[in-house]
């Protein structure tokens, strides 16, 4: 086995053992920020010499190329491996994460200083350099679409930073909500990718060669280019990126103005032998390019704060690369990536020192502008994105998930025998108060209206008596007892996972499995 089917490994490899390390999940615990310092700063330093002997080793003899670590997966007809697909657009991207997440860091110690979340902030930090070393480096889809999950998942704990803020942790449901509308055009591209070709390897998604039959390549670069535009905040995923700011600076600057907000462009680049045989994908994505770069710079003229006027800055700039793929110079895309998001990092870093220097001050609206009433509104209300957002993404996914808990209370508890939440309330209402008015009758709550409500609500009955006639009345408190320990101690688990901790574990615990 060649050196250079192992060597890629370690590069997001090292960051990832210290997001573990650092957040305790390998046994270490109340480090000292030196030591966090020290072990996220090793990781990023060793991923950058990695990766500078890759790219010293493609000067001196030529591109790798597609390299095949082992298997990860295999059924039937259908393999799926750990791969590395190391071109100029890889090796690119992989030197500008190491280089950014290395300053971010370096620039992380002082900024972050005593901060009470400084090893939460570290860890992050390092999962996310993680996440985008596999997005850069992945050979396959299955495991670019690990490293986007990774970068996500990341993103979300640093918007929710400061998570005693309320503003905080809405900011960042929302811009987790519009990012799994990608995530989910991602899947689906997966699945169809598998019923086209059998592989999710890149050579074989991109050679564009598919059986008679087959689903036609424009459906598979839907998911794909669904999932670029929300990452990186194009229309008409537009407004979650400006909600995202809410977390420290060396995170904005690394995430929104310089890496994970042009991890849509690198794909968009990736998929560049597909796209040469859809013109009508290519058309579309220069029509959504340049009307957010027309919009976005109008919107940044009116913002009074530093990052707020950088991060509309960074969307047109974006547009255009996106413009840039849809017209086939995706050369001169990889170029304005690189040089962007390098200087966009430089000046968001800067962002503090214009504030406490009074260095940056908020620019006089242009004549066009100014002259223009329902112009300046839309400007000022940025479009109206926000309000078109929460009544595509936001309140349909909080009604769902609204119906889910409803079910779970109404359903669900009765059959493992939990009291409901009405029930629960009515009787500390009789503890505190024997005055305070009842709850209206369960059975009013409950009752079902339709066809489909009404098998639901006699199930509900059948499940009842079986409950009270077979279960309870036929093995004593014995049973009684031992379900109501089995419903805590399920409960507690279920708590337990709903900690961001627990999370990240568990996604990192599946991802070492499975390798």
């Amino acid at each position: 086995m060649s050196w250079l089917n192992v060597w890629p490994l370690m590069i997001p490899l090292m960051p990832g053992l210290a997001a573990l390390w650092i957040g305790g999940v390998m046994g270490a615990r109340n480090q000292s920020e030196r030591h966090t310092a020290w072990i996220a700063l090793t990781s990023m330093m060793i991923s950058l010499l990695g990766i500078v002997t890759l790219d010293l080793w493609s000067i001196w003899q030529g591109l790798p190329g597609h390299r095949i670590w082992q298997t990860w997966w295999e059924s039937g007809g259908t393999r799926i491996t750990i791969s590395w697909l190391l071109d100029l657009p890889a090796l690119v991207m992989t030197t500008l994460v190491a280089l950014g997440c290395l300053t971010a860091g370096r620039f992380g110690i002082n900024y972050m200083h005593r901060e009470p979340g400084f090893h939460r902030f570290f860890a992050t930090l390092c999962l996310f350099a993680s996440g985008m070393f596999w997005i850069a480096l992945a050979g396959n889809a299955l495991l670019t679409f690990v490293g986007w999950e990774l970068a996500g998942v990341a993103s979300f704990l640093l918007i929710s930073y400061a998570r005693e803020r309320t503003t905080a942790a809405e900011n960042a449901t929302r811009a987790l909500m519009t990012n799994r509308f990608g995530d989910a055009g991602m899947l689906f591209s997966l699945a169809m990718t598998l019923a086209a070709v059998g592989s999710v390897e890149w050579p074989r998604i991109l050679n564009a060669d598919f059986p008679p039959g087959a689903p036609p390549i424009p459906i598979i670069l839907l998911g794909f280019l669904v999932a670029a535009l929300a990452k990186s905040a194009q229309i008409p995923f537009f407004a979650w990126i400006a909600r995202a700011l809410e977390g420290p600076t060396p995170s904005s600057a690394l995430f929104y103005g310089s890496l994970l907000a042009h991890a849509g462009v690198f794909l968009v680049i990736r998929l560049e032998p597909l796209l040469w045989h859809s013109p009508m994908w290519m058309t579309l994505l220069m029509l959504l390019g340049l009307t957010t770069a027309i919009l976005a710079p109008a919107i940044g003229r009116v913002q009074s704060d530093v990052k707020s006027a950088l991060i509309f800055s960074t969307q047109a700039q974006i547009g255009w690369m996106f413009f840039a793929c849809g017209a086939g110079l995706f050369d001169l895309a990889l170029v304005h990536m690189t040089m962007h998001a390098s200087w966009r990092f430089y000046q968001f870093l800067l962002a503090p020192s214009y504030l406490q220097q009074g260095g940056m001050t908020a620019r006089q609206v242009p004549g066009w502008l100014a002259r223009s009433r329902s112009l300046y509104h839309f400007a000022l209300q940025r479009g109206w994105f926000d309000n078109l957002t929460d009544a595509l993404i936001t309140r349909p996914t909080l009604a769902l998930a609204q119906d889910a808990r409803l079910f779970e209370e109404v359903v669900v508890n009765r059959i493992a025998g939990r009291p409901t939440h009405e029930i629960m309330l009515a009787q500390r209402a009789e503890w505190d108060d024997p005055l305070i008015q009842p709850l209206p009758d369960a059975h009013a709550i409950t009752q079902g209206r339709g066809l489909f409500g009404r098998l639901l609500e006699k199930m509900a009955h059948i499940l009842s008596w079986f409950e009270e006639r077979l279960v309870l009345n036929s093995s004593g408190d014995g049973l009684v007892q031992g379900l109501r320990f089995l419903g805590d101690y399920l409960r507690h688990i279920d708590l337990s996972l709903g900690k961001p901790r627990y999370l990240i574990l568990m996604i990192v615990l599946t991802f070492l499995v499975i390798l």
